[in-house]
């Protein structure tokens, strides 16, 4: 509706979705609210009925109040939502609704109360089906090429380690910076360090490497997103050139490192 605010560009937490929300999602894939400023009517059911009246699939089911007022905040009054639904197990058939994803929703809006009629709410259906089955295909053939990258990237950098000394996976190309999405890189090996990328100073990896021995001695590797966060005492003094790292220990004293930079970005939130 041309009478609403653009939401173009805007981010919302996941938490907006709660999981019960995306559950019936998952059952419903269409939900359709004429008029959010709409009195609900109470549904009154038969005395001999031992269970409560499950209205999960009904059109005729009313908004929650929260709901409700989420709409009025934006100034809708009526809404389309049809869910766009993926196959999160990797099944061909993608009948067993418990290994389906919400992977998103499309919304439409309206200023006024709106029906829109079965016809067309099944036709929307349909379209989003087309759309998860094109788009769970373009996630599994991301994934395989993916996949297929980081083997052929690990076979070629065994082969070096094989030829050659183990500098050559951080000295030459590829390097263990294409195995992983990084800044920075780098080998810790009998005493010795070699960078690539943004990384540590050899002082400070040295003072990594000390903090790893005294609190992660018994560990095989170590992943954060923030130093700072897993309790490295010197992160404050890496900047914001280093922030998140992966190590994997070759021996007690040998390592090998991936880094990543401080992100800051600013997000709209709607």
């Amino acid at each position: 509706c041309d009478d609403l605010e653009p939401y173009l560009g805007l981010h919302y937490p996941a938490t907006d979705i709660p999981q019960a929300s995306r559950f019936l999602f998952k059952q419903n894939r269409v939900r359709m609210i004429v008029d959010c400023n709409a009195t609900p009517v109470r549904v009154i059911q038969d005395e001999s009925l031992m269970q409560p009246l499950c209205l999960v699939g009904s059109t005729l089911r009313a908004p929650h109040g929260c709901h409700s007022q989420y709409m009025a905040n934006m100034g809708s009054i009526a809404s389309l939502a049809l869910a766009v639904v993926i196959n999160s197990s990797g099944d061909d058939d993608g009948i067993n609704r418990n290994a389906m994803k919400l992977w998103g929703l499309v919304v439409c809006h309206h200023t006024s109360a709106r029906s829109i009629p079965f016809p067309l709410r099944y036709a929307c259906e349909f379209l989003m089906q087309a759309f998860g089955l094109q788009l769970n295909m373009e996630l599994q053939l991301a994934a395989q090429l993916s996949e297929k990258h980081i083997l052929r990237t690990q076979t070629l950098l065994c082969d070096m380690l094989l030829r050659e000394s183990p500098t050559g996976i951080v000295t030459q190309s590829p390097s263990i910076m294409d195995l992983v999405k990084c800044d920075g890189a780098a080998l810790y090996y009998q005493g010795k360090y070699w960078p690539v990328g943004v990384t540590p100073t050899e002082a400070q990896i040295k003072d990594i490497v000390e903090w790893l021995s005294a609190c992660h001695g018994d560990s095989t590797g170590l992943s954060t997103d923030s130093l700072a966060d897993a309790g490295y005492p010197g992160a404050a003094a890496l900047g914001d050139a280093v922030c998140g790292m992966a190590v994997a220990y070759i021996t007690p004293r040998d390592f090998l490192f991936w880094f990543r930079s401080h992100t800051a970005k600013e997000v709209k939130w709607g």
